[in-house]
């Protein structure tokens, strides 16, 4: 029979590459990794492992338990969180993942109505973007997601596979010196930026603004970049460039010596809260959904 634990120590080592550092992860010893992971080995009848020195690598036996694991957990937690909310617990845990701007501005909403209305779940936090964090919960380690992608973009993420509950449509908008020639015009077309100097934001946002701007027949000139979106502000606020910013980041944001434009065409991103179909019908995990989803309606 294999055991849930005896999968979660395989995919540590697998993850990590050895046990010491699965062992790290797991917050046990190394020889109690060893022992399960030869428990393991002798429930499957078959060697998981290959060592070689300090390195240790899969077999294709091993590749394929890996595979399937990620499944295996989820459905066992959605087993374990159901039981236990019919057997009138009260209780549950949900693993959170967010992109910074959701964990600024809808995140906060939704965990303290979710505290108020359900007090013995339990909601860990941590953030992470998308597609990051799309991998973090198909592969197990989160139970929802709270992600974007942008409307119309080349080689959108697909979520077939996910329940997909849908938030908020959040627009871009410019950011200039308040100085700037175009500070007081209420729309700006992007092209109008062409000759500035940009400052970008993540890797994801980054290559969204460059598609943008070619299609708007140039490219960018990308001084700065960094993904600290008060940064972002602060720097054109000081005039070094301009920058576009979802609204939903400035709205936990104070930038000063900046103003903000609409950019024509609109470009929007579409924010979703993802989860797998067995976690989706795991009471705490439909509670985290429903209550942001109220917090985006706001």
């Amino acid at each position: 029979m294999i055991e849930a634990r005896h999968l979660r120590v395989l995919r540590a080592v697998a993850s990590t590459g050895s046990f010491s550092a699965a062992a790290r992860d797991l917050g046990c010893t190394q020889p109690a990794v060893s022992q399960q992971m030869k428990a393991l080995e002798a429930s499957v009848g078959t060697p998981l492992l290959i060592r070689t020195g300090r390195e240790m690598r899969l077999t294709q036996a091993g590749e394929a338990l890996v595979r399937h694991a990620a499944g295996i957990l989820a459905g066992l937690t959605a087993a374990e969180e159901e039981v236990a909310a019919i057997a009138g617990l009260r209780a549950g845990r949900v693993r959170l993942v967010s992109f910074p701007s959701g964990s600024s501005t809808l995140v906060p909403t939704a965990l303290a109505a979710l505290r108020d209305a359900h007090p013995g779940t339990r909601v860990s936090l941590e953030e992470a973007e998308p597609p990051r964090s799309v991998r973090m919960l198909r592969e197990g380690d989160c139970d929802v997601a709270l992600a974007f992608r942008y409307e119309g973009a080349a080689g959108a993420e697909e979520w077939d596979d996910l329940v997909v509950r849908p938030l908020l449509s959040d627009r871009l908008v410019g950011l200039v010196p308040e100085r700037h020639r175009l500070a007081r015009a209420g729309s700006v077309a992007i092209g109008e930026l062409a000759g500035e100097p940009w400052i970008a934001g993540c890797p994801r946002c980054r290559g969204q603004l460059v598609e943008v701007c070619e299609t708007a027949g140039f490219t960018p000139r990308i001084d700065f970049a960094t993904d600290d979106y008060p940064a972002v502000a602060g720097l054109v606020g000081a005039g070094l460039g301009v920058a576009v910013l979802p609204q939903l980041a400035l709205e936990s944001l104070r930038p000063r010596g900046v103003r903000t434009v609409d950019l024509e065409p609109a470009v929007r991103r579409e924010i979703v809260a993802l989860t797998l179909p067995d976690l989706a019908q795991v009471p705490a995990v439909t509670a985290t959904l429903e209550k942001l989803a109220a917090a985006a309606a706001r």
